[in-house]
C-alpha cells in the first residue's frame, strides 16, 4: 500500500539509488507515477507492503518500507531490483552502480566513480568537510540524520 513517506515511521527501512544524472521535470513526473504504481501493488508473500517513497536532488530515488506491517522478502526486494532495472532502461540511467559518489559542490550535486573520486580528495578537490550522500544508511531516522554528512562522518572518510 502507497504511503506518504514522511508518515513512514523512524525504523522503516531505506533503500537509496542515487542516478548517474539528473531526471528532468518530465522524467520526474513519470517517475512519480511509476514509483506510486509499483508501491501499490508491491507485496511480500501475498501480502501488501506499506511503502512510500521520495525524490530528492532530482536524482535520488528513496524507497521506504514500514517493516510493522509487514517486512519483504526475498521475492520482494527481487521484484523491487527489477523494478529499478526496469528503470535504468527505460531513462538510460544507472542507479544500481554503488561504485560510484554523490557530493554537494555548492549548490550542484556532482557524481563520479569512486577512482575519480579518490583522485579528488588526494588533490585537495574535496575536503574532509564536503558534503556526501551515504547511500548505506538503512532506516528512516538514519536518513533524515545520516544520509548528507560531511565526509569525516561517513565511510567516505577512509579517503581522507
Amino acid at each position: 500500500m502507497l504511503k506518504d513517506f514522511e508518515n513512514l515511521p523512524e525504523d522503516a527501512r531505506v533503500w537509496i539509488y542515487q542516478a548517474n544524472r539528473s531526471f528532468t521535470e518530465e522524467e520526474q513526473k513519470e517517475l512519480q507515477v511509476r514509483l506510486s504504481a509499483f508501491l501499490q501493488e508491491w507485496t511480500a508473500h501475498g501480502k501488501e507492503l506499506d511503502a512510500g517513497f521520495l525524490i530528492k536532488y532530482n536524482r535520488f530515488l528513496v524507497i521506504g518500507l514500514d517493516q510493522n506491517s509487514g517486512g519483504a522478502s526475498g521475492c520482494s526486494i527481487d521484484a523491487q531490483v527489477h523494478f529499478i532495472q526496469e528503470l535504468e532502461k527505460l531513462y538510460e540511467v544507472d542507479l544500481l552502480d554503488k561504485m560510484n559518489v554523490s557530493f554537494k559542490q555548492g549548490k550542484f550535486i556532482a557524481y563520479k566513480d569512486l577512482k575519480e573520486f579518490k583522485k579528488m580528495v588526494k588533490q585537495k578537490a574535496v575536503s574532509a568537510n564536503t558534503i556526501v550522500f551515504n547511500n548505506l544508511v538503512n532506516t528512516k531516522a538514519e536518513f533524515e540524520d545520516y544520509w548528507e554528512v560531511p565526509m569525516t562522518e561517513s565511510w567516505h572518510n577512509r579517503f581522507l
